[in-house]
This record gives structure tokens, C-alpha cells and sequence, in this order.
């Protein structure tokens, strides 16, 4: 399975990178939104992890983009952000993201979290609290 870690911080980016590969994933690094729309277009990606405060395209953009693109639709968005408001969780999860993740987390965190979503999407059931 390969995941999409879209986060503006390089220390981030390897931390995710690292718990996700130690969990057996393949990762792609995207810096932000933009770079993350712009790698989508040559590469299979089976999930995305998105910040939500980015340059150029935040993440909330970036579900937005993602959802409304029918060949990007079903790919399913988990949001690892340090904004703990829950405005900013709802407006995510109305947006479309699957999850919503408050930094730091754990490897075991997000594959819970990984775990729920793949689980919910094969049965068909789509439930978003996190």
C-alpha cells in the first residue's frame, strides 16, 4: 500500500515516513498541497496524510481538490495537523478527510487510524469520528 504524507515540515515528513514504513508501507513525500496534487498525477497513491496549515495549498484545499476529482475521489484523507480546534476538525471532515490525527502521534496511532478507514471504506460504512 503506498501512502501520501503531505506536510510542509521536512522533520515531519521523515518522522511519518519512518512510522509508516516501520508499519510496511511505501511512502511518497509531498511538501504541500500543490506538490501533493502535481505527484498525484504520476503516482498510485492508496492514502494520503495531510498537515493542515501549508504554503501555497493548505490541507483543507487539498481535500477539497482531492474529493472533487473523480479519478482522486476515492482515496481516502487522514488528517495529521497540531490544530486541535474542533471547528478546523469539522470543517476537515465536512470537507471530506476521513480522520483527523492531532500531533504528535505514534506509529500505532496512525496505523489505528489507517486501519479504521481501510476497514470502513472495504465495508462500506464511512464513519469519520476520530
Amino acid at each position: 500500500m503506498k501512502v501520501m504524507v503531505v506536510d510542509d515540515c521536512q522533520t515531519t515528513r521523515k518522522i511519518l515516513e519512518f512510522h509508516l514504513k516501520s508499519k510496511g508501507f511505501d511512502v511518497v513525500n509531498a511538501e504541500n498541497g500543490l506538490d501533493a496534487i502535481e505527484k498525484l498525477s504520476t503516482e498510485t497513491i492508496n492514502l494520503i496524510l495531510t498537515d493542515l496549515n501549508m504554503p501555497y495549498m493548505d490541507g483543507l484545499e487539498l481535500v477539497k481538490t482531492v474529493k472533487s476529482d473523480i479519478n482522486l475521489s476515492q482515496i481516502p484523507i487522514l488528517m495529521v495537523t497540531t490544530e486541535a480546534d474542533p471547528e478546523e476538525k469539522e470543517k476537515a471532515l465536512s470537507a471530506g478527510a476521513d480522520g483527523y490525527m492531532i500531533k504528535p502521534v505514534t506509529a500505532d496511532d496512525i496505523y489505528k487510524n489507517i486501519k479504521r478507514i481501510m476497514k470502513e471504506i472495504f465495508s462500506g460504512q464511512g464513519g469519520k469520528d476520530v
